[in-house]
């Protein structure tokens, strides 16, 4: 579908320089532009690359002062990096607004959906689901009995959520995740094998979590593993049972948290972060890529390390770990 400038203008409340009637279909970054696609310029660093992309139309910020002629037709506003955001999201809405019930699909006759659905082909909904309006299921994904997914919800191709658990209002799950497989829950008998506990609960997600492709969250053993509203999980990410992740909380690719620990609040999480299992992270964490986290984590501490110690302290020793070898040779030839 094609756009005027004169159109993208109006949904960005911008200023049009040059030709209001030129059309785009795509979006490119500037360096790559070709006719026909739309880019923006807010970082200086690529400033240069205005004077020769081919895009037909760049959005930059009002203050932009062009020293050499442009030959793209330019949308002035006051945050070029945030309108080109807002168009992203709007091109990302416009081209996943599929509807309908494609077949092959298996939907219980005792279960319910809203108005506007998209279920894809080879789709299994059980018992008593109750699906809400704008929901969008890709093919192959697999709804258990009783689960509810509420409204304006998207769970990609191969999605698996499990029985009794509880999707909320404007959630993205990507491709391959699971949410709501059995803990890991097992007793030690007399013999040395170990005895599944039974996992009987289950997990909230509430209400604008994104969760990445491949990442899984355990059902709780009792009660409910739970994915508090706004946050953000990224791929290939491990959530045991009974964890309660904080609102707003970020966790990077890899990260693993055992079964029972409490994340607080506007957490950040780098990847490959290590959680044991029943603590509690504070509110305002932040957590560097691959440290380890063996003990409960205060309010607004920023970690690093395996163990985990002060960021600060860490950088610091650093600097001696790396001088190791020649401190112990100098001390082996006193």
């Amino acid at each position: 579908m094609e756009f005027k400038a004169t159109q993208i203008a109006e949904i960005l409340g911008g200023e049009i320089e040059g030709n209001p009637s030129v059309t785009v279909s795509t979006l490119s970054k500037i360096e790559e532009g070709e006719q026909g696609s739309m880019t923006f310029l807010s970082n200086p660093k690529y400033t240069n690359y205005i004077y020769s992309t081919n895009a037909s139309v760049v959005i930059v910020n009002k203050d932009f002062v062009p020293t050499q002629p442009i030959n793209a037709t330019l949308i002035r506003v006051e945050d070029a990096y945030q309108a080109f955001t807002k168009l992203l999201e709007f091109y990302n809405e416009y081209k996943n607004q599929k509807t309908g019930i494609e077949q092959p699909v298996s939907i219980s006759e005792s279960s319910s959906i809203g108005d506007d659905p998209y279920i894809g082909a080879f789709t299994y909904i059980g018992h008593n689901v109750k699906i809400g309006h704008n929901v969008k299921i890709y093919p192959n994904c697999y709804i258990g009995d009783n689960v509810t997914v509420k409204d304006n919800t998207t769970l990609y191709a191969g999605v698996k959520v499990y029985a009794d658990c509880e999707i909320g209002n404007h959630c993205k799950i990507h491709a391959g995740a699971v949410i709501g497989a059995d803990g890991f829950g097992f007793a030690p008998t007399e013999s040395g094998a170990y005895k599944t506990i039974p996992q009987i609960g289950n997990v909230i997600v509430k209400d604008h979590v994104d969760i990445g492709a491949n990442t899984t969250i355990d059902r709780a053993t009792m009660g409910s593993t739970v994915i508090e509203q706004g946050v953000k999980i990224d791929n290939l990410t491990q959530i045991a049972h009974n964890v309660t992740i904080g609102k707003n909380t970020v966790i990077a690719s890899q990260t693993g948290i055992a079964g029972s620990t409490t994340v607080g609040e506007n957490c950040m999480f780098g990847g490959q972060v290590g959680v044991a299992g029943h603590l509690k992270i504070g509110n305002n964490v932040k957590i560097s890529a691959k440290t380890g986290i063996g003990k409960n984590v205060k309010d607004g501490e920023v970690l690093r390390g395996i163990p985990a110690m002060d960021y600060s302290d860490f950088n610091k020793s650093y600097v001696y770990f790396k001088k190791l070898p020649t401190i112990v040779k100098e001390l082996k030839n006193k």
